[in-house]
């Protein structure tokens, strides 16, 4: 059975900041960060938006492309590492949201930035069964940075949501393969408001470990090489790695530049490769392929091969906001403001 992507949709806030805007707080340079991590404004959560509001949204834009009734939606996943509820789902508040029907399974997943690809491959899964016909994975964040931390100035907030099926299939996913180690690259205890990082560490063997190998089992387990794609889009935690590690597997930087969003938006973590892959199916025509490898800390990788079908022309594109609209869709906020919206400010209680 043939198993791949029916819809899609995503979201992005419209607020951004500056790597200027927090240097200038901070006392660090914000245009040499800007430069190292080639992002030049994050999207910054609205006082009103969270993962729930990101994740709805997107499931909305993903219906009103395509004529599948919610109520056939059989599991819905949403994979966040900024889950609004320690204890109680995301995912069911999204069911509600779209009416989907009370006959069907719901989790919320967390693997780091991986958590919606992996959302994802268990759709597929369920899909390919015969247990379900359409599974729903999201892939969301509103990603947190310490105040003056490296972090901060890439931490950003979006989502994509995917349906999974087996008929009328825009995007078919031949093969998906992953690559998992323990390594302590990035983590947060729980009851901690920021993460903790291993600075360097994340980068050779971290990142750059998992991605790559990831991908090349893929390009061996398909016979093919990266020429053989026309789009590719990697993990994106800031603007310079996937760059960096789409020249080492040989890939260009044509091939990337359609899902390369990190330096107009910031690391959306769980929400980076899937808002990659929709800005890739925003423009993608019949018969192209994709390569898409998703990373996440402590840590693992997944790995995507797909090709787009003649279902992708009855889909209907315009029903949704494309990802272009929702990058360039925009409103600048001082520090003070960002801090407010996204909750840096603590007030102690009163003690007598």
């Amino acid at each position: 059975m043939d198993v791949g992507i029916v819809s899609y949709g995503a979201y992005i806030p419209r607020y951004r900041i500056v790597p200027q805007e927090i240097g200038k707080v901070w006392g660090t340079d914000g245009e040499s960060m800007s430069r190292n991590l080639y992002i030049i404004s994050k999207s910054v959560p609205g006082p009103d938006e969270d993962v729930i509001t990101i994740a709805v949204e997107a499931a909305r834009g993903m219906l009103r492309r395509c004529d599948v009734d919610p109520k056939d939606i059989g599991a819905i996943y949403v994979g966040s590492e900024s889950h609004p509820y320690a204890v109680k789902p995301t995912a069911t508040i999204v069911a509600e949201a779209i009416e989907a029907s009370p006959d069907m399974t719901a989790a919320d997943f967390e693997f780091a930035c991986k958590a919606g690809t992996a959302a994802i491959q268990c759709c597929m899964g369920l899909v390919g069964s015969g247990m379900i016909e359409y599974g729903l994975a999201i892939g969301a964040d509103t990603s947190q940075g310490a105040p003056g931390d490296a972090l901060e100035y890439s931490a950003s907030a979006g989502g994509a949501a995917f349906l999974i099926g087996s008929k009328n299939i825009i995007a078919k996913i031949n093969r998906t393969v992953s690559y998992t180690t323990d390594t302590p690259d990035f983590w947060r205890r729980e009851g901690q408001d920021y993460p903790s990082h291993g600075g360097r560490f994340t980068g050779e063997p971290a990142y750059f470990k998992h991605i790559t190998a990831a991908a090349q089992r893929l390009l061996d387990a398909m016979g093919s090489k990266p020429s053989d794609y026309d789009y590719a889009v990697f993990h994106q935690p800031n603007g310079k790695f996937p760059v960096r590690v789409s020249k080492q597997l040989g890939f260009t930087d044509q091939q990337i530049e359609a899902g390369l969003l990190t330096p107009f938006i910031g690391n959306t973590y769980s929400g980076a490769v899937p808002l990659g892959l929709a800005s890739v199916l925003d423009i993608a025509k019949p018969g192209q392929r994709i390569f898409a490898v998703a990373y996440g800390s402590g840590a693992g990788s997944d790995a995507f091969d797909i090709t787009v079908t003649d279902e992708i022309e009855k889909l209907r594109r315009n029903a949704a906001p494309s990802i272009k609209d929702l990058v360039e869709r925009k409103k600048f906020v001082d520090y003070a403001t960002y801090a407010k919206y996204k909750n840096k400010i603590k007030l102690k209680e009163a003690t007598e």
